[in-house]
Parts: structure tokens; sequence; C-alpha cells
């Protein structure tokens, strides 16, 4: 069977270089009790390499046009369910039995937004092991006041821990991207105080703050409207920060602090 082309409109590069599973596999730490989502599983090379490992993989393609690819790729493995439709509308929450680990060559246009949903819109995944863009693996762990430090990097730096990160070879896919990749893995961490009822809240508070890059944060926040600049201001204060700090200026737990602050306003 000759395999599908790739769609540049869904961002698809396919793994095709079996030689970097054994790092994937690492980096992952997998386990036969694991039960891992894939999303994008393209032609299925990742795909069959976890199910043989793994007690069961959810595999999520939003391209219907590889289902016989992957049926054929995947036949005989019983512990692999395919779920056809969009990541970041299905609500991967109910899947059963629930995903313990987000293993995946992630498409770029979606690469962001499904980790960032996945934090808190996942809970019980404890680790995740994605490649993605260069520029995105090193936005996930960026330090602030870098050009690469943003509202991801607050939220993947608040509820996890970076375990690994390994370069990838543009000749691992096809077609070859134009664009650097990476490994990245990390595990939720268990001494957060940023507890799942705080997420929806500190969200709020950084996606508002990161809303506007080039202003001031309280001119930003209150752009976005969640609160007015005078009641930013009051917040800044309470947890010592300068009025005038920008979004980018501040590490992830102050943004914490920050959402408490302006909720006791």
């Amino acid at each position: 069977m000759r395999p599908p082309a790739a769609k540049k409109e869904l961002g698809q590069h396919f793994l095709v270089d079996e030689n970097i599973l054994g790092v994937i596999g690492r980096l992952a730490e997998l386990g036969p009790e694991d039960v891992v989502l894939e999303v994008g599983p393209g032609l299925g090379v990742l795909t069959a390499y976890l199910a043989d490992r793994v007690a069961r993989v959810h595999a999520v393609e939003l391209d219907r046009s590889l289902e016989a690819q992957l049926a054929g790729r995947l036949e005989g493995r019983e512990n692999v369910e395919l779920h056809f439709g969009d990541a970041l509308r299905l609500d991967l929450d109910a899947l059963d039995p629930k995903p313990t680990k987000l293993v995946s060559n992630l498409p770029y246009n979606i690469a962001t937004p499904l980790v960032a949903e996945s934090l808190d819109g996942l809970p019980r995944v404890g680790l995740w092991c994605v490649m993605v863009q260069r520029e995105v693996a090193d936005r996930f762990f960026a330090e602030p006041s870098t050009k690469a430090y943003g509202a991801v990097s607050v939220l993947v730096q608040l509820a996890t821990e970076r375990t690994g990160f390994h370069p990838v070879s543009r000749t691992v896919f096809r077609p070859r991207p134009n664009v650097d990749s990476a490994l990245v893995a990390f595990r939720r961490r268990d001494d957060t105080t940023f507890g799942s009822q705080d997420v929806a809240r500190v969200k709020k508070v950084v996606t508002a703050a990161f809303a506007h890059r080039r202003k001031r944060l309280t001119n930003s926040v209150e752009l976005s409207g969640l609160v007015t600049r005078p009641e930013a201001e009051a917040a800044l204060a309470e947890i010592g920060r300068d009025p005038k700090v920008r979004a980018e200026e501040l590490a992830p737990a102050d943004f914490v602090a920050l959402a408490n602050a302006l909720t006791g306003q």
C-alpha cells in the first residue's frame, strides 16, 4: 500500500525513521501498565511501537484518509483504539481507560494549544513526551524576561517539571520539515500548589497578562476585560511587584500570587 501524502494544511510531517523510537520510549518511561494518548499517529510508526509496550493506546487522528494505512499497520494489536476527529474538540478526558501519559509526534499547528489544554483537561496524565518544533520545545521551559517566555511557559512550568530533552533531525520525517524539532518530556509536579481548583483562575490571569505583550501587565489585563488597571496595580503592589512590570518579567509563581491577590480584592 502506497502511503498517503502528507497534508500541509494539517501540519503533517510523518515520522518514518524508527531509530528515534528508542529515545521516545526512554523519555516516556513506558511501562506495561501505561495508558497512552497519541495525537496525530500519521502512518502508525510510533503507534505500533507504543502498542507493543503499554496496556492501551488511544490514537487520535484528524485525517480520515489515513484510516486504511493505520488499520493495516496496526492489524493484530487489539490494545489500540483509533479515534477520528479534532483532538482540540474531542472530550479526551472521556476516553476509557483514561490516559496516564501523552506521547506524540504532535502536528505543528496544534502542539501549543493541545499541551496547554491537557495540563488541566487531562488530570490523570502524569507524563508528557512530545515531538514538537524546537522553538515550541524551548518555549515550554523558557526563563522569564526572554523572548521565548510566554503564557504557555508559565502554565507548563506551574504544572510540570522537565525530565528530558532531545534534538531531533529533520531526516526522521517525511516530508522533511523546514524547521528543527525536539523531543521534550515533562512530569506533573507532586508538590505544586497550583491545584486543579486554581487552574482556571490562574489561566485567566496568565492569558490576559500576555494578551498584549508589548504593554504593561496592568494595561494588558484591563484591555482583556479581566480587571481594571487600578485593581491590577493594587494586586501587583500586594505581591511586591512594580506596577510598570510587563508579563514576561514575572516568574510562574508570581502569577499564582497575582491571581490570589486579585481574588482577594
